[in-house]
């Protein structure tokens, strides 16, 4: 029989090296990179709540199945209310929010406003108790954030009254995201990681099925063109990758180091661009890199107990 409730393993922390918690959290914010594009495309033919459903319908039994077999781990009763705070959060208010939002405003406005994350997460953890933000970490937050503004140059975003509505739930979709990111880390200590972040989606889909499940079934696949596909796919794929990864490390290092990578999402959507779009990056990247590179390596030399 498997159990009601298995500690998360006191020595899964300790087995990984800090460079791959890093190539971990250097692969979440490349994985996220491109969903800035290519949810863009995709929301051309496929509405936001359409598109949030196929995401947690792909991302949600994937992830139980995953859960079920590594850890044989059944949440208790008084752990219930904590996955579906998490799964609101995180799934449910994060994704409806963030895919409006993407559908008003522009890719560039979105990846303006990532870099509010780890000021949110900070800001949580701190008035939570959950994480003690030190004058060190704060002054990495700093450099981390001030150097993706300088990557993406904020006279760009767009305060026009059609895109106005969107910046704010790209926003909010922020402070939902900082915040499921804090908020796991206490559970993560009594549970395994792939079973917070299962339960988290399974309560976050009830959500978001509820709320857009009429808009999915209206969706007509025979519509949509191959590129159109393809970029559905990624989203999905990036999805799953990057969420198992993030909590992963949440679980091995800090909610707010966590937050602080996604500073870099504009540096590498930046080059992507300049890969992918014949974009030419600027003189300002390469001053963001170095203030993003530093913010990093103080927040993360100054880990929380």
């Amino acid at each position: 029989m498997p159990d009601v409730q298995r500690p998360a393993p006191a020595d899964s922390a300790a087995a990984e090296s800090p460079l791959q918690l890093h190539l971990a959290l250097l692969a979440v914010q490349l994985l996220f990179s491109g969903f800035h594009v290519a949810g863009k495309w995709v929301l051309g033919d496929v509405p936001p709540l359409a598109l949030a459903c196929l995401r947690v319908g792909f991302v949600t039994p994937v992830l139980l199945i995953v859960a079920w077999r590594h850890d044989r781990c059944l949440p208790a009763l008084r752990d219930l209310p904590h996955l579906a705070l998490l799964g609101a959060l995180g799934v449910f208010l994060n994704q409806v929010m963030f895919l409006s939002g993407l559908a008003y405003t522009t890719a560039t406005n979105a990846a303006i406003l990532m870099p509010s994350i780890p000021v949110f997460a900070a800001g949580v953890g701190a008035v939570l108790g959950i994480e003690r933000i030190g004058r060190w970490r704060l002054a990495g937050i700093a450099l981390a954030v001030a150097g993706a503004l300088a990557v993406l140059d904020p006279s760009r975003l767009s305060l026009a009254d059609d895109t106005t509505r969107g910046n704010l739930l790209i926003l909010a979709n922020t402070f939902c995201y900082a915040s499921f990111l804090v908020l796991q880390r206490p559970l993560l200590k009594r549970l395994p990681w792939r079973t917070v972040l299962a339960g988290s989606f399974a309560f976050g889909s009830l959500g978001v099925f509820s709320l857009g499940g009429s808009t999915l079934a209206a969706l007509d696949p025979g519509t949509l063109s191959a590129g159109t596909r393809w970029a559905v796919a990624y989203v999905l794929l990036a999805t799953l990758g990057a969420y198992m990864l993030n909590t992963w490390a949440v679980r091995r290092s800090s909610p707010t180091l966590v937050a602080a990578y996604t500073t870099l999402q504009p540096l590498f959507s930046a080059t992507l661009a300049a890969l992918f779009l014949g974009e030419r990056m600027g003189a300002n990247a390469a001053l963001g890199f170095a203030l993003i590179a530093t913010g990093l390596w103080l927040v993360s030399r100054r880990r929380a107990a």
